[in-house]
Formats: C-alpha cells, structure tokens, sequence
C-alpha cells in the first residue's frame, strides 16, 4: 500500500528538511556579512562619512577612455622611482570593474571618492580585483607588491588602487606638493572610513592603495591563505 503512495510520501519528506535547509543558509550568510561589517563599520570616525554610509547607495563613475591607461603605461618609464612605482604593472589590462569589489567595500571607496571631490579631487579605479595569475606575476616582479596569489585583499573584492585624475591624466608625480597633499588626504580619509591605507605600510609605500584589513584577513582564513 504504501508504494502506491511513495512519490507522495518522499515529497512531503522534502517539504519538511527544506525549512531548516533555508535556515542554515541564511545563517551562514548573515555571519559572514556580520562578520565583514564589525571588520570595518565600528572604526569609521568621520560623521561626514557615516553619514554618506548610512545615505542613499552611491554610484560608481563612469569608465575612463581606455586611452587614459595607455597613456599612463607609456610614460611609466619617464617617472622617478617614486611615482613608478605607484603605477601597476601593466595598468592597461588591470581589471577596473566595480561589480568584482565586494559591495560594503566599494561604499567606502566611493564615499572617499565623494568626499575627495569635494576638497578639489578627481579619482580614478586604476585596479580593484586582481587574479591570482596577476597578483603572482606582480610579486615576482617585486615593485608594487610582496603579496603572493592568495595573499593580497585584491583577490577578495578588498582592496583597490585609486589614482588623482587631472585634466584627462592620472596624477603620480610626489614631488608636486598638490598631488603629495592630495594621496594623503585619500589616505587620511580611507583610515577615517576604517580602511587601511598603503602610504602607512613600512615598506612599500604604496600609496595609491586602500583596503579592508580585517575582512580581508578573515577572507584569507575562509580561503586558506591565512
């Protein structure tokens, strides 16, 4: 008897496993937001940021012509070590999609962005997610970056690197005192988001960079990397 009413019987078993199925998954979804949020919402420090945080969702800027990278690539060669080295290897092909940055992150960013124009700056995304392949290549170059594949906040929609945009052409040069002043206000107002900047490291000083230190750690744990 109960054969004839097996299918009968087998989807009922499934309607009643699929409640705590859901459940589970969102859990496992709200912890990891939680957790990604106390990693860089507690320390912003700035009202005026908060404030834009806690406002209406900011939009990212249009897409440069890619010319604008082309020229940067080519006269890479004619900088000082300095400015060099704020130039990523290869700008033309690095990936400027803002969709590839983690949501909660790309806020912050644009909130410096916003902020930024508002004291007479232009940004623009020179990089944001970086692949492994990538990230590999650059380390063993050794000019921009020490993190292997896996290592770098890159790879997790964490981090991203901005430069000053005047006239139609990235600004690097950091013997000219506007753009100096201007990449530490960018680095001032990342730490006042809860972002790490990259104009602090002891190392390279890496100025164009910012990131979200502890999510990224807590990324790199989820992926093995810690």
């Amino acid at each position: 008897m109960l054969w004839r009413y097996r299918w009968s019987l087998l989807a009922a078993a499934m309607l009643l496993g699929l409640p705590p199925l859901i459940v589970l998954l969102v859990r496992h979804d709200s912890v990891h937001l939680a957790s990604f949020e106390t990693g860089y919402t507690d320390p912003v420090g700035n009202p005026q940021i908060l404030e834009l945080l806690n406002g209406e969702r900011l939009v990212p800027p249009p897409a440069l012509p890619p010319e604008v990278f082309v020229i940067a690539e080519a006269e890479r060669q004619q900088l000082d070590r300095v400015a060099a080295e704020l130039v990523p290897d290869k700008i033309v092909s690095a990936d400027r999609r803002w969709d590839a940055i983690d949501p909660a992150f790309q806020q912050r960013v644009l909130v410096i962005y916003a902020l930024m124009k508002q004291r007479g700056y232009d940004m623009a995304l020179v990089e944001g997610y970086r692949s492994p392949a990538r990230q590999a290549e650059l380390a063993a170059a050794g000019k921009a970056t020490r993190a292997k594949a896996g290592q770098s906040c890159h790879q997790y929609g964490l981090a991203v690197d901005s430069a000053i945009l005047k006239d139609g052409k990235l600004q690097w040069n950091m013997n000219d005192d506007w753009v100096r002043e201007g990449y530490f206000l960018y680095g001032e107002l990342a730490e006042q988001a809860g972002l790490s900047w990259g104009g602090n490291w002891r190392s390279i000083k890496d100025y164009v960079h910012v990131e979200a230190k502890t999510a990224c750690r807590d990324a790199r744990r989820r992926a093995g990397h810690g």
